[in-house]
């Protein structure tokens, strides 16, 4: 279990990945993404989300250079958006993500959403950059069970990491299982459910009982099912406050009444039925 925000889980290819990071979805490229930026580095975190169709390489880019601490202390992700999706056009993507984040390798490229048709050639141009050495490691995003078996059918490599929507109303138990069945690190975005858990009963009850906030019961909640988490905040009291989570711990029972509250509910798009 994590002990504090500088560890890590291991993927399947040995790459350390921290469990806890910083996500930067809707934050404005500028002043906003680069102080969150630099907050979190100067919290301790060392695990950075971004997403090429976020808008804000550059100014996450601009952060990492500012904050001084050495770029393999760190943990870089972005992602490769829907409509560059394609061998050729994905590794095209790449280059241009790298040059607005103004780095030498990424430390982990993900494929944004399974794009019907394209996903699987996606892929193939992310094993490429991975053997390469431009990526320490690769996964994917939003993808259900059988995306992530259709894919599996041709790769060379297994993603290291599915990023999803999961929180107490999505707790995605049989992606969760999957994943784990084949060493694939389940990765939380919109871990807080975009704020609509804060007044939950059963949430604050727990929350009461540690002393800490909702959202901090829920992050805690994340490491404890092993699950990596990425909550987003543009303001500096938040950000150290969404990682002051590893000095209390939920019992078992705790973590099952949690677990009660799912409803298979989602805040985003459902993988299976998006169109952008």
């Amino acid at each position: 279990m994590a002990k504090n925000l500088q560890d890590t889980t291991a993927l399947h290819n040995g790459v350390k990945m921290p469990w806890f990071g910083l996500g930067v979805f809707k934050v404005e490229d500028g002043n906003e993404v680069v102080n969150s930026v630099k907050w979190a580095i100067e919290a301790g975190y060392k695990s950075i989300d971004t997403a090429a169709i976020y808008g804000n390489e550059e100014g996450v880019g601009q952060a990492i250079k500012e904050s001084g601490v050495a770029r393999e202390e760190l943990f870089i992700t972005t992602k490769v958006w829907n409509a560059d999706q394609g061998y050729d056009s994905t590794l095209k993507a790449f280059d241009e993500s790298m040059k607005k984040l103004g780095l030498e390798y990424l430390d982990l490229y993900l494929v944004h959403w399974p794009v019907k048709g394209k996903y699987k050639e996606t892929w193939k141009a992310l094993e490429t950059l991975y053997k390469e050495g431009k990526v320490k490691a690769i996964g994917v995003s939003n993808f259900q069970v059988h995306h992530l078996k259709d894919v599996m059918e041709d790769a060379e490599i297994v993603p290291m990491v599915n990023q999803v929507e999961y929180h107490p109303r999505l707790t995605q138990k049989e992606l969760h299982a999957f994943c784990k069945e084949n060493s694939i690190q389940l990765e939380a975005w919109s871990p807080l459910m975009q704020g609509k858990l804060l007044d939950d009963e059963t949430l604050t009850e727990i929350a009461e009982k540690h002393g800490k906030s909702v959202a901090q019961v829920i992050l805690r909640w994340d490491l404890q099912n092993g699950v990596v988490t990425i909550p987003k905040s543009v303001k500096e009291h938040r950000i150290y406050d969404n990682a002051a989570i590893f000095d209390f711990e939920l019992t078992q029972e705790e973590m099952e009444r949690i677990d009660g509250l799912n409803r298979d509910e989602r805040v985003g798009p459902d993988p299976d039925n998006f169109d952008f």
